[in-house]
């Protein structure tokens, strides 16, 4: 099974096109090209730079770009760790009889597992246990979601909102992250919005110094990753899995 590795800090694209399909378990992507500034707002850091591949970023959960940056510790207590928005209008569009829909990107606020499993269903993914969907968010280091809100006028505030998209992370909170569960509603595909989601989950886990960054793609959306930095099979290494043979 291959592998594509990458630490991501490259300027993150703006939006484009793409059509996502099923995300599972055919190749683990990794991020690469990283180039992560290490100043954050007025925490400074001490940078010294090595020579690293990428078994010794595993190792040290250091970032790696043909170089390597060995950060020491701040002296300063640690700050708190820098949140996503909230909530971002990411598209805003008036149709001709006077509605408007926004595409709305948040990080916070609860997911309804009955809307999520809805939307697997929409994109062709085989059922999961509630209970363990639920579970899964709860579990995330991080969650992103996209929502469709109409409005109506006279609506009176009756807006009429659904779950479009979802991205999730899960981390050791130091070193590594994998991305999990990529997926936009079949209806609001090539406009882009995967590519926000994934992006901004990126761009979150590096604010937070977390650069060893994975995930699993289906053969059909491996392009849109490398695309977005992801290398398969760095330096020849492959993943391993174990799972029940039964």
């Amino acid at each position: 099974m291959p592998t594509l590795r990458a630490f991501a800090s490259y300027p993150l694209c703006p939006i484009a096109s793409f059509d996502l399909g099923r995300q599972a378990s055919n190749k683990l992507l990794f991020p690469c090209n990283l180039s992560h500034t290490l100043n954050k707002g007025s925490r400074m850091h001490k940078a010294y730079q090595l020579k690293a591949g990428f078994w010794e970023s595993i190792k040290s959960g250091i970032i790696s770009n043909n170089t390597t940056q060995v950060v020491e510790p701040p002296s300063t207590p640690a700050e708190e760790e820098e949140p996503l928005p909230e909530e971002l209008v990411l598209i805003e569009k008036t149709e001709p009889d006077g509605t408007v829909e926004e595409i709305i990107f948040s990080s916070g606020g609860d997911v309804d597992v009955y809307d999520l499993q809805a939307l697997c269903d929409k994109v062709g993914w085989p059922r999961r246990p509630l209970s363990k969907l639920a579970a899964a968010l709860k579990n995330s280091y991080l969650v992103a979601t996209l929502h469709s809100v109409r409005k109506s006028p006279g609506s009176d505030g009756n807006d009429q909102k659904k779950l479009i998209g979802l991205a999730r992370a899960t981390s050791d909170h130091a070193f590594n992250a994998t991305i999990w569960d990529v997926l936009v509603d079949p209806s609001y595909q090539g406009q882009g919005l995967g590519k926000a989601l994934v992006e901004k989950i990126i761009r979150t886990l590096l604010q937070r110094d977390i650069g060893n960054i994975s995930l699993f793609a289906d053969s059909q959306v491996v392009d849109f990753y490398q695309n977005l930095g992801f290398e398969p099979d760095p330096e020849g290494i492959k993943g391993m899995f174990w799972y029940p043979k039964y």
